[in-house]
């Protein structure tokens, strides 16, 4: 297997950071006892060349050139006492203009009580040099060395057809550190790649060609994929993410060798993401959950942003964000020699491509979250069509008519409260949260948060 040379961390202490967007208040990493830190990676990456990219994902790549590279990391990690042995190496979103961090943002609870350290990879040419934005109100953006020179002046990029040997040597870092760099006094047992949307996309050629020369992750989880994969060959640039949507389709390769979930909104399988033409069965390594009732981006990733989003209406509301906790648990555990993860029911399409709908609106098929197996609301991946770009992901919340509720929840039959329809549906999505938990979908631990997240004000009578 390939060998890169190995990388240099020096620690990032001048000048004021530039955390990835997120428009959720992170956690509070030292009353969990994490800390954070950051880090410039320096060295020489590796790009390649491809022979074939064919649909089965089967990716047949030669070492093409190398380039010098230097870029950001950055480390949130556990003491040494309370660490899981997992890592996980987020492959940063770029598609905003800047680095986001939307796994963290989705999985950071999990994180924090599992013990599990986590990294963050700036590993695309517009994180470091800027460029164009391919989600929100377009036009170019700075990258970190023009928005905090003080900080990130010495950091360089060749372009994202070395960010995947980067990310690799960022892996291999993490599986032994060699009592240097950030993770110096943390010992690996299971180290991680994640990433969502265009990050994901990225992974899908990462696993199809680069993981099997270089063997460095135990395991993958593709967050909202699409049909498409990032190129090879962009040299002095950021890749196109708008020509990726129409690359392909390629299925990931069912020879990979390591255990990978894919978790995909409904709102993923058709409209700008369109992965359905590469959806495949669950196999040996490969292991597909789909949402029912989401967007590709929601209310919880939004937090604070949202107030400032005119989608035409809510955006949507939907409960990836427990669904994804759990997805995480069993591919660590899976990895680890335990039980796969549970099989999900595909998300239902009919034979013109469109989502069959249940006979409240919501998606039918699918991880049935309780905010969708127990309805107050109609939850789509589908925008507003008169929304601007900026919402085309982030789908909606659709208020039901008070009969269509009323004919859903009647009341009868209730113990003569108040409120007998509003408790009839408290019954059903605590039924609904209890049963998806027994089934593997939510945790336990979620359960409080979950049973907090229904939504009575809907149902006044």
């Amino acid at each position: 297997m390939h060998q890169s040379p190995r990388a240099t961390y020096v620690e990032l202490t001048q000048g004021k950071p530039f955390p990835p967007m997120s428009g959720r208040a992170a956690p509070d990493l030292a009353a969990a006892g994490f800390s954070e830190s950051e880090w410039a990676v320096s060295g020489e990456a590796v790009s390649y060349g491809p022979v074939a990219t064919p649909g089965d994902g089967r990716f047949e790549l030669t070492e093409a050139d190398s380039a010098p590279f230097a870029t950001r990391v950055l480390v949130r990690r556990p003491e040494p006492d309370s660490f899981s042995g997992v890592v996980l190496v987020e492959w940063l979103n770029v598609s905003g203009g800047q680095d986001a961090a939307p796994d963290y943002t989705y999985l950071a609870d999990e994180i924090l009580r599992a013990g599990h350290a986590w990294v963050g990879v700036s590993a695309q040419f517009v994180a470091v040099e800027g460029g164009d934005a391919a989600v929100g109100l377009g036009g170019q953006t700075k990258g970190l060395r023009a928005q905090r020179p003080e900080r990130y002046g010495e950091l360089h990029h060749p372009g994202d057809a070395y960010a995947y040997d980067i990310v690799t040597q960022v892996g291999r870092y993490v599986r032994d550190t060699e009592g240097a760099g950030p993770l110096a006094d943390l010992r690996a047992r299971t180290v991680i790649a994640v990433g969502e949307s265009q990050s994901a996309f990225a992974l899908t050629s990462y696993v199809n060609g680069v993981h099997p020369r270089v063997g460095v992750f135990d395991a993958f989880l593709l967050h909202s994929r699409g049909a498409g994969y990032l190129p090879f060959d962009d040299r002095g640039r950021g890749s196109d993410i708008v020509a990726a949507l129409g690359r392909g389709p390629a299925a990931l390769r069912e020879d990979v060798g390591a255990p990978v979930v894919v978790v995909q909104a409904e709102g993923d399988l058709i409209g700008r993401i369109a992965s359905l033409p590469a959806r495949q069965p669950d196999s040996e390594y490969v292991v597909t959950w789909e949402i029912a009732g989401q967007a590709h981006a929601d209310l919880y990733q939004l937090g604070e942003f949202a107030q400032f989003v005119d989608c035409h209406g809510p955006v949507n509301s939907g409960q990836q964000v427990f669904v994804l906790r759990a997805a995480l648990r069993h591919l660590v555990s899976w990895v680890a020699g335990g039980a796969r993860p549970p099989a999900a029911l595909p998300v239902e399409i009919d034979d013109d491509d469109g989502v069959i709908a249940d006979d409240m609106g919501n998606g039918r098929g699918g991880v049935r979250t309780p905010v969708v197996e127990a309805p107050v609301e109609h939850l789509t991946g589908v925008p507003h069509p008169e929304a601007q770009p900026l919402c085309m992901l982030l789908g909606r919340t659709v208020e039901l008519p008070e009969q269509v509720l009323r004919d859903r929840w009647p009341g009868e039959g209730q113990s003569g409260g108040e409120h007998p329809g509003r408790e009839q549906y408290l019954v059903a999505y605590r039924e609904a949260t209890d049963r998806l938990i027994a089934e593997g979908f939510l945790l336990p631990e979620d359960r409080e948060e979950i049973l907090a997240d229904a939504r009575p004000e809907r149902i006044t009578w």
